[in-house]
């Protein structure tokens, strides 16, 4: 099917889940279809569920072959080619350079998923970040550990979602993550052939949005993150707070991630880039050349009016508004929380007794309900496992800290009834 003289024209999305659900109806009402692009035969449900196939003109599905999944692609002619969820970032980078679109290139392509690589990279770039070692064999990874106990964080080299990642205090807790990381499958269906440990990194955790078009990078927004020790887990994510565009921290942040998205040769799209302000100064914990999951954007546009979305849009078919704005700071017309509620069981869910509690919030905006009445809920231990995501809104800050409390009182005993 290609296009004719007077069809639409057609931007590409591959693995457009997740948040990125949410690109295709931004770009109809640019005036652009979009066209779907599958990188996996079986993605994980854990993204595909939120997929809507009616937004989408077709889907092509990638079976391993670029040159067949580009001719296909091709048949479209797209004006622009982009990833939607983090396992379509490396096809997206490989078909966006074949097709002479705006691309991020695959020279650096591996280290924007690799989490090793990343971290290498950006340090060879000169910028700072944990120390960290790639390890295939326990002796390895032990040698590296050293003989006096210490904080360290191991992970699969290419996952997502939380997924695997353990906090280790002795050598018995690096030797038994290790040995239950390696060869099993990680969230993204790839298996585990080796692992990734960092020096924990002391500090609090922050969020930096951004959209970029040929170098030039625009923050969308920041988010302050909260953690919990909790089911056995030392640092749970249990809620972000979106930050004013400008202050000390800001500043350092958006100057760090600037660095950082250089450093991996990001250029064009989105990226999500997490960050630890430690003592010692800004530490990356990683970057996803796609847009913030969780939905978190779409509570952004509900408290500032735009997101990572819109800009992301603009930056692909509208780059002049995109470089007439791209200096300017967003302004926080009303502050926003999400909050993670947190399962302490395990079984099969009967209702949430207390829900009522929480939407009588002042600040209630919406929920984002994962796990409904009869279905099996799970112990949250990651980012696949929380029950639901709940959007606090409001245009006084105070409101907004006094019903994250409350919510996250609430999540407690007598809040799931589970069997």
């Amino acid at each position: 099917m290609s296009r004719t003289p007077n069809s639409r024209p057609v931007v590409a999305i591959v693995d457009a889940y997740s948040t990125a659900s949410h690109l295709a109806p931004l770009f109809d009402v640019q005036g652009y279809d979009c066209l779907h692009v599958q990188s996996l035969p079986s993605p994980p449900a854990i993204f595909s569920a939120s997929f809507r196939a009616q937004d989408f003109i077709a889907t092509i599905l990638h079976e391993g072959d670029v040159a067949k999944t580009q001719a296909a692609i091709e048949q479209y002619a797209p004006v622009a080619l982009l990833a939607g969820a983090e396992i379509g970032v490396e096809l997206a980078d490989t078909l966006s350079e074949a097709l002479g679109l705006r691309t991020n290139g695959t020279e650096l392509s591996s280290a924007r998923r690799d989490k090793f690589r990343m971290v290498e990279t950006v340090k060879a770039a000169g910028v700072p970040a944990a120390d960290q070692i790639l390890a295939t064999d326990l002796d390895t990874l032990l040698k590296w550990y050293g003989d006096v106990p210490r904080r360290v964080v191991l992970k699969p080299v290419r996952s997502a979602l939380n997924d695997g990642v353990s906090f280790c205090d002795s050598a018995d807790e690096v030797r038994a993550a290790f040995e239950n990381l390696m060869g099993m499958e990680s969230a993204v269906g790839q298996r585990n052939d080796a692992v990734v440990a960092q020096e924990y990194l002391v500090g609090a955790e922050y969020y930096v949005n951004t959209v970029s078009l040929d170098g030039k990078h625009y923050v969308c927004d920041l988010w302050k993150t909260q953690h919990l020790g909790v089911n056995g887990v030392r640092d749970l994510l249990g809620g972000s707070q979106l930050m004013v565009r400008e202050g000390p921290e800001q500043a350092t942040l958006v100057a760090y991630a600037g660095a950082v998205l250089d450093a991996l040769g990001v250029r064009n799209g989105p990226a999500h880039t997490e960050v630890k302000l430690t003592p010692q100064g800004p530490r990356l914990i990683e970057t996803g050349a796609r847009v913030c999951g969780a939905m978190l954007p779409v509570l952004t546009r509900a408290a500032i009016g735009e997101s990572q979305l819109e800009w992301t849009v603009a930056a692909y078919v509208d780059p002049q508004s995109f470089l007439s704005r791209w200096k300017t700071g967003y302004e926080v017309a009303r502050h926003a929380v999400c909050v993670n509620m947190i399962s302490g069981n395990s079984g099969k869910l009967l209702g949430y007794p207390r829900m009522d509690e929480l939407q009588q919030l002042e600040s209630y905006h919406d929920v984002l309900l994962k796990v409904h009445a009869g279905d099996e809920i799970r112990r949250t231990v990651n980012d696949m496992t929380y029950p639901m995501l709940v959007h606090l809104l409001h245009e006084v800050e105070g409101v907004v800290t006094h019903d994250y409390m409350t919510a996250r009182y609430l999540d407690g005993e007598g809040f799931y009834d589970v069997v």
